[in-house]
């Protein structure tokens, strides 16, 4: 008699949050491509979505820099593409807020990824779920303390 048996999990490591993270980024890129919108624009308008009312323009371009670990040109970049394009309004040079076509997009995008995460994440328990959001917590705040001391200067 032949038995066949699946291949064992691998343990958490580095190479399988990665194929992770690229997996998922893949699959929302596809979606937000269609919209003519990108990854970084995404991630500030989310953080837009969720504020309960304008944003500080410079506390967002610090999220987004601590979100995405690019530096803060970059995010200034993004901002300002998202208000050029209307996504985006700038009432004072300080706040900003999520115009009608802002609010649209997220909404579109976030309905367009909400199945396909739900076929993802199906079938997988609550605990497992618990577990790996715990985990998956740790490793990131540890991996934000060790970025953190990389950045400050060494001492002679």
């Amino acid at each position: 008699m032949t038995t066949s048996t699946a291949p064992a999990a691998p343990a958490l490591n580095p190479r399988v949050i990665a194929l992770t993270h690229y997996a998922g980024r893949a699959i929302l890129e596809t979606v937000l491509a269609r919209h003519g919108a990108t990854f970084q624009q995404s991630v500030t308008l989310g953080l837009v979505a969720v504020a309960d009312g304008p944003v500080d323009r410079e506390r967002l371009v610090g999220d987004v820099v601590h979100a995405l670990k690019i530096d803060e040109a970059t995010v200034h970049s993004v901002v300002e593409e998202l208000v050029e394009s209307r996504l985006l309004t700038a009432g004072s040079t300080t706040f900003l807020t999520m115009t009608d076509a802002g609010r649209e997009l997220y909404r579109t995008t976030s309905a367009e990824t909400a199945p396909i995460s739900a076929r993802i994440y199906a079938g997988i328990p609550d605990g497992d779920l618990v577990t790996a959001g715990r985990v998956l917590s740790l490793i990131n705040e540890r991996a934000n303390t060790e970025l953190a001391a990389m950045a400050r200067p060494v001492a002679e």
